[in-house]
């Protein structure tokens, strides 16, 4: 068994295939005897990797564009695709039907502070359902918890959340006003590492990645319950039936994708998100920051 060390950002429900392949043996099934190395910062996933810490990390795509936004020659490189639909929703205290974005022009909404993409994205969709995301009332200096209190006390009238959250919020009358994933693909989430990592462990990155994809399988023909029971040790402080909850609600919006090939649509879209909130000045293109190649070599290896 070659020994390969992984890098988490931080731990989150919507990475649960990441999970799945770990817990079901399904990278050693192919001669790759992973380590997970636990993350509380999402940031530092891409630095343990630069450190020689990690041999690659999961993460957001978005990463490697700031990364090559400072530096063009950087040598970070996505590969791989789970997560190519955004988790989040906003998320209100009750019913509104017919919520339009334009309507947040008049509404408190509460923005994802732990992490920038959520906010780009969701601007970019402000905008194009035709109104200047400027305009938008946000409160953006308040993390999920402390936004999911604000809804529920009437300080905001719109909270922006992932998993567990919008669950447990159903749970005390709040509703669903509009999911993210219904963009279409987004680069959420693809492994990273370096140029010269790509090149000097790529036979154990193509067997990681031909186990995911046993896994990605699995998880799209399994039950909510049966992948929450899977994964349920990453999440000691979820109760077996709110995890298979928050589970059917990601299956159901298509989170996950069938297999590990990275859809340049979905980076491209990414990248216009970013690009139109300022958080980058150029476009660097698929072709300089992914691999799909390795993918492609992978899965043709099965």
């Amino acid at each position: 068994m070659t020994p390969i060390t992984l890098q988490e950002p931080f731990r989150a429900v919507f990475y649960a295939p990441f999970y799945a392949a770990l817990a079901r043996g399904d990278y050693a099934a192919e001669g790759v005897a992973v380590t997970l190395r636990s993350g509380t910062v999402p940031a530092n996933a891409k630095d343990a990797v630069l450190a020689g810490v990690a041999d690659l990390a999961w993460g957001g795509p978005m990463r490697i564009l700031l990364a090559h936004e400072a530096d063009p020659a950087s040598p970070l490189r996505n590969f791989g695709a789970v997560v190519m639909r955004d988790p989040f929703f906003l998320v209100g205290r009750g019913p509104r039907p017919g919520f339009r974005l334009t309507d947040l022009a008049r509404l408190r909404l509460g923005t994802v502070s732990e992490v920038p993409t959520p906010w780009w994205t969701l601007q970019h969709d402000i905008r194009l359902a035709g109104l200047d995301p400027a305009l938008v009332p946000r409160v953006t200096d308040a993390g999920m918890a402390e936004n999911a209190a604000a809804l529920l006390d009437g300080r905001i009238d719109v909270a922006q959340v992932f998993e567990p959250f919008v669950t447990q919020l159903e749970d005390v009358g709040g509703a669903v006003w509009y999911a993210a994933a219904g963009r279409g693909v987004t680069g959420y989430t693809t492994f990273t590492t370096t140029v010269d990592l790509l090149q000097a462990k790529r036979a154990e990155f193509k067997a990681m990645l031909r186990g995911l994809a046993r896994t990605l399988a699995w998880v799209a023909e399994s039950s909510a319950e049966v992948l929450a029971e899977c994964i349920a040790g990453h999440f000691p402080d979820l109760s077996p039936q709110l995890l298979a909850r928050c589970l059917a609600r990601y299956k159901a919006v298509g989170l996950w994708t069938a297999d590990p090939f990275y859809p340049e649509e979905a980076f491209t879209r990414l990248e216009t998100a970013m690009f139109t909130a300022g958080a980058i000045t150029r476009r660097p293109g698929f072709a300089a920051t992914a691999d799909n190649a390795i993918v492609a070599e992978a899965l043709a290896e099965r």
